[in-house]
């Protein structure tokens, strides 16, 4: 929450100053990007509910997964493994583009942890029946507990801490080279969509690789600088600050076993970029 913080103290000064030193207009430009992300995360509450359990586990942490460098990095068919960005939008004027896409984050939940859990867990849950481990059985209050990867809990969303959303941005020149090519624009822009995880959880021992599902909704802000190479290849820089609430998340794989969590976030992220159509200043 502090990062967010301090992102929204870099972007709100920016809305009430004009740095302008020339004409700047992008309208009617499209764009494509693509690129790579890593992301941090604030605690978080966790709350799983079915037959037999509801019960939430409190000061969740959490990781990223980046791919370390290799193949996935420049073969085709492998450019979806690591966590990336995917984006194309269009300039509707001077300074203003809307554009659609996908940020292809991982959310690690670190295994053998210490937290504190809340509410009742059964000796038999969900259906067809699950046998618990005695020790996980009862009612609880903060109760210290550790999420014990073999017999209790293993919760990942790795493929895929994935955001569909549209974006809303503005961009404004702070250089431009003389030779009127390369340039400098400071970005400021939100967004908002659908967080749709591919959830690989274990919980009781019992679960799989789900698939992919609408899950909840998120809103980001967003601040950044683009550097133009050439008329029509920039690369991009941006860290955002986000939010996301998920009230559908799926666990065991079984219909009525479902988690909940609300997840603060910050990415960063490196693309590369494609124009379409000419800059007019």
């Amino acid at each position: 929450m502090k990062k967010l913080v301090l992102l929204l103290g870099l972007i709100l000064p920016t809305l009430s100053i004009a740095q302008e030193k020339q004409p700047y207009s992008r309208k009617g430009q499209g764009f494509v990007y693509w690129g790579y992300n890593r992301s941090t995360y604030t605690k978080s509450d966790i709350t799983f509910i079915g037959q037999g359990y509801n019960f939430t586990l409190h000061d969740v942490v959490a990781k990223d997964a980046p791919s370390p460098l290799g193949r996935e990095y420049y073969d085709p068919a492998l450019f979806s493994i690591p966590q990336f960005n995917i984006r194309g939008g269009y300039f509707f004027s001077d300074h203003w583009a809307v554009s659609i896409g996908w940020d292809h984050m991982k959310y690690v939940m670190v295994n053998d942890q210490q937290s504190t859990i809340t509410g009742t867990i059964s000796a038999q849950v969900s259906n067809p029946a699950i046998t618990v481990n005695p020790a996980y059985v009862g009612t609880f209050d903060h109760t210290p507990i550790t999420i014990n990867s073999k017999d209790f809990l293993t919760f990942e969303h790795t493929d895929g801490f994935n955001f569909a959303s549209v974006d809303l941005d503005r961009y404004d020149r702070l250089w431009k080279a003389k030779n009127g090519v390369q340039g400098l624009d400071w970005i400021v822009g939100g967004s908002v969509g659908a967080f749709v995880p591919r959830s690989d959880v274990r919980l009781f021992t019992v679960g799989k690789n789900n698939y992919w599902n609408v899950a909840g909704y998120g809103f980001a802000l967003k601040a950044g600088l683009q550097f133009d190479i050439t008329k029509h290849v920039f690369l991009r820089n941006d860290i955002k600050g986000g939010f996301s609430r998920l009230n559908n998340i799926r666990t065991t794989g079984r219909d009525g076993d479902y988690a909940k969590q609300s997840i603060w976030y910050l990415e960063d992220y490196f693309v590369l970029g494609f124009t379409i159509g000419k800059m007019k200043k």
